[in-house]
This record gives C-alpha cells, structure tokens and sequence, in this order.
C-alpha cells in the first residue's frame, strides 16, 4: 500500500480549488496514457498575473492533491513567477510523493506549462505593431 502524507490526504478529501471556472483566459488540458489521468486547468490572469485558477483531475489522489497544491501555487503569482514553478516544489509542498506517483505532479507541471504558453502566445497576437 502506498504510503501517502498527511498533507497530501488533506488535499485530497478537501480540495480547496477544484471546479470549472467561467470565462477563464486560459485553459489547458494533459493526460497520462500510462495510468489514465487527466489534468485541466483553468486561469484567469489580469496584467500578467494570475487573479484566479481552478483545475479538473480525473485520476487518483495524488493527481488531485497535486492539482490542488499546483493552483495554490501559483494563485496571485505573476506569469513570470509561476512559469519559474518546479515539479519537485510541488510534491515538496504536499509532504513529498511516492516514487511512483510523482507522474502525478509531472502531469499538473506540464498543464501549467502549456496554460502559461498558450497565454503567452495569445499576448504575442495581440500587441499592436509601432506606428510610423
């Protein structure tokens, strides 16, 4: 049996930023073909920082604790601070993982990666060229 902390179990039975979000900036979705899980995360973000966030999962606890501590986070951190986020401040954050559920943490790190790039790539499409 696996041995989970209690943090980790907290996030789990209590998740404090689960749900759709309505009118988010951005949305992003990934999944583990290996186990099945799936990871969406909603931001709404206003001068590059992030105003809100809330997340999907459809996997294990692991993979809804992660997805948890991820959006708390990066929740009010600009763009800039939360693309600097690392896989292992997030296992760290929930009292460490199981080897082999750390895919769970890799699996909201890359989601957020994709959110923050797809941000970042709609904000390059929208910059008005200089005039002259």
């Amino acid at each position: 049996m696996l041995k989970y902390s209690e943090k980790l179990l907290e996030r789990f039975r209590n998740p404090k930023h689960i749900g759709e979000m309505e009118n988010p900036t951005v949305v992003a979705e990934e999944g583990d073909p290996q186990c099945g899980d799936m990871f969406r995360l909603y931001l709404k973000i206003e001068d590059d920082r992030i105003v809100d966030a809330k997340f999907l999962s459809f996997g294990c606890a692991a993979n809804i604790a992660t997805g948890d501590m991820t959006v708390e986070l990066v929740k009010g951190k600009t763009v800039a601070e939360a693309e600097r986020l690392q896989i292992k401040e997030i296992a760290d954050a929930l009292g460490g993982l199981p080897l082999i559920k750390m895919h769970c943490a890799v699996l909201s790190y890359k989601t957020l990666k994709k959110a923050l790039a797809e941000y970042r790539k709609s904000r390059a499409g929208s910059v008005s060229p200089p005039q002259g």
